[in-house]
């Protein structure tokens, strides 16, 4: 169950750094941060949907 954490605090911190990076003016940056943001954290979603579905909860 840590390695869903990790993912959820990695791609929280891919999400604050496209912020920094999109009011510093670095859009393109910014873009391509958001999408590893969204990648990490949609992965940790599935890996957590994954694992309580393997321990017979809804």
């Amino acid at each position: 169950m840590r390695h869903v954490y990790f993912r959820g605090i990695i791609g929280l911190v891919w999400l604050a750094a496209a912020i920094v990076s999109g009011m510093s003016g670095h859009f393109a940056m910014a873009v391509f941060q958001v999408a590893l943001g969204v990648v990490f954290l949609c992965a940790s979603y599935t890996l957590w949907q994954k694992e309580r579905n393997q321990k017979g909860e809804r």
